[in-house]
């Protein structure tokens, strides 16, 4: 439940049009419900502006579905991250506008009713194969409430390709960097721009890359101030992370 969806619950309440024990009926899951195999905290929403995003690596299917009967029941929508087609196509069967990003892995379905978006964050990726992390940072913010403007394939091999796009850079609120390789872009993208730039790693490259730690361990190191970095692949936690800077 948001604080929006529990304040226009108290104004019906306090107008007359809902009954008290009707609005305690809706309110008795908060602040979580437990379905033995998942504590789904519906209280989310009210302590950090976003409700609980289903982790769907390591569940089965069934087990995504009641989680998401559940959010959907409470909040009017849900995100679920790293999901199978299999999850996704069996969602679409029971809810209508369910959106699969295959490349991302992501199953969203959005709420009836949607606010006007909280700034904007620009999502860059250094190559093509880092997108399923960078759509992943897209796709969440998009759920979260703002703009994901997308720049892609802008990688240090060929930093004209970054230069072109100046104007893109400067008009974003939030940068989220996606490299794996080297993990170079960060760098160069935090000395350009005057926002907040979140690095992401990813598991991208050749052998000595290390599943992503080479990138890792350059993005930490880089000379760039205002640099921050989350875990590799992890475009849900960047995207988390700026939702929070947009949202302050």
């Amino acid at each position: 439940m948001t604080p929006a969806q529990l304040e226009e619950l108290l104004h019906e309440v306090a107008a007359g049009r809902l009954s008290p024990e009707t609005a305690v009926s809706r309110l008795r899951h908060l602040p979580f419900e437990d379905l033995t195999f998942a504590r789904i905290d519906h209280h989310r929403s009210l302590r950090q502006g976003h409700p609980e995003v289903i982790f769907c690596a390591g569940k089965t299917v069934e087990q995504v579905v009641a989680i998401a009967e559940r959010l959907a029941a409470v909040d009017g929508a849900f995100l679920g991250t790293r999901a199978t087609a299999e999850m996704a196509e069996e969602l679409g069967k029971q809810f209508t506008g369910v959106q699969w990003n295959a490349s991302a892995r992501t199953i969203y379905l959005p709420p009836a009713k949607r606010a006007a978006a909280i700034g904007t964050a620009l999502v860059i990726s250094a190559g093509t194969s880092d997108l399923p992390v960078a759509e992943e940072a897209a796709v969440t913010l998009e759920a979260f409430g703002h703009t994901a403007a997308r720049l892609c394939d802008v990688g240090v091999a060929g930093i004209h390709r970054l230069l072109s796009a100046t104007d893109r850079l400067q008009a974003a609120d939030v940068a989220i960097v996606v490299a794996g390789m080297e993990g170079a872009l960060p760098s160069v993208v935090g000395g350009l721009v005057r926002v907040p730039v979140i690095a992401v790693p990813t598991s991208v490259g050749y052998g000595a890359s290390f599943g992503g730690l080479a990138a890792l361990l350059a993005m930490l190191n880089s000379c760039a101030a205002g640099v921050t970095v989350v875990n590799i692949d992890n475009g849900f936690g960047a995207a988390a992370a700026a939702s929070r800077i947009l949202s302050a």
